[in-house]
């Protein structure tokens, strides 16, 4: 399955300001051009705007953090006596809950809620902490679903990040998929097989553990009890970014599907777009085209099935940048 495969938009949670709600405490938004104008044609964005939703006004007084980064509190600005902390985690922990059929969240860089790093916690001096913090929603949030795909709006920006970031919105609406259809040995390997080069492609390592993994399921094993445990670890391989260097290893080896059947000049050819693109002269999307157009003039069962050929669609050129 690619990402043309699936059945319908995935969806994803989205802070509500960032698709251009009047949310903020200052009555404004942070509507964002990649979402609004490029991402919203590929996935149906769930707005969700905790400090609304626990019943704060739209203009209010602004929140901030305070106390330990490791775990600040939520109060307000004009009134330190106010503390949100409690609601705004168990808002959180519902959402984590309510939002069941998700794929991914985009989270507001640097909000007290919602941001989910490097927020402002201040001191009792009136300075913030050098490390920063979480947002309340944002930390409770993802403390019930760490398997979900989560980025901030800002670090999107980063044509890696935001590549990498899709890349798992559309591997999570695959399982679900797959889940949907009932867990089975024989879905738990054929999915892993369909991962395979994607997998290499980020962390060739952990291909290897969970194939292992699946290899020690016996007939008696519950596969439902291993699928969770798998894909985990499945999620957690895919958050570290592909290199240039894991990337070109990956196109090396298709290319060895091909070594019968193309002539010495093609070989050299995509060798060649394959040591410019590791160089950094030219994006993955240049060996990536050639790779695809000699596979379509001489197909393969096997790879024709590959993720890493097709994990999200085309019209994003997601790959034109890396």
């Amino acid at each position: 399955m690619d990402a043309r495969d699936l059945p319908r938009k995935p969806r994803i949670a989205v802070s509500a300001c960032l698709i251009g709600q009047e949310v903020r405490f200052n009555g404004g938004h942070k509507a964002s051009r990649l979402c609004n104008e490029v991402l919203s044609e590929h996935f149906d964005f769930v707005p969700v705007c905790p400090e609304v939703a626990i019943g704060l006004g739209v203009p209010r007084a602004p929140i901030r953090l305070v106390g330990d980064p490791a775990d600040p509190q939520a109060v307000c600005s004009r009134d330190p006596g106010l503390d949100l902390s409690g609601p705004l985690r168990a808002y959180g922990q519902q959402m984590a809950k309510d939002l069941d059929d998700i794929c991914g969240y985009i989270f507001m860089h640097k909000s007290p809620s919602c941001g989910l790093d490097r927020v402002k916690v201040y001191q009792a001096n009136g300075y913030p902490a050098p490390e920063g913090g979480r947002g309340l929603f944002a930390a409770a949030f993802c403390e019930q679903r760490c398997d979900l795909p989560v980025e901030e709006d800002g670090r999107l920006c980063d044509p890696v990040l935001r590549e990498n970031f899709i890349t798992r919105v559309y591997a999570y609406a695959d399982w679900q998929q797959v889940i949907a259809a009932g867990v089975s040995r024989g879905a738990l390997i054929a999915f892993h097989a369909r991962y395979k080069y994607q997998l290499m492609a980020h962390n060739p390592q952990q291909y290897k553990t969970l194939g292992k993994l699946l290899g020690s399921m016996s007939r008696d094993d519950d596969p439902e009890v291993l699928a969770p445990r798998y894909f985990s670890q499945l999620m957690k391989a895919l958050s570290r970014c592909a290199s240039r260097g894991t990337h070109s290893n990956v196109l090396l080896h298709l290319c060895g599907y091909l070594r019968d059947a193309l002539s010495r000049d093609d070989k050299q050819e995509i060798q060649q777009l394959i040591s410019q693109y590791h160089a950094g002269v030219v994006p993955l999307v240049v060996p990536l085209t050639l790779l695809k157009h000699h596979l379509r003039n001489h197909p393969d069962p096997y790879l024709a099935q590959q993720v890493y050929l097709q994990p999200h669609p085309e019209n994003l050129s997601l790959r034109n940048a890396i």
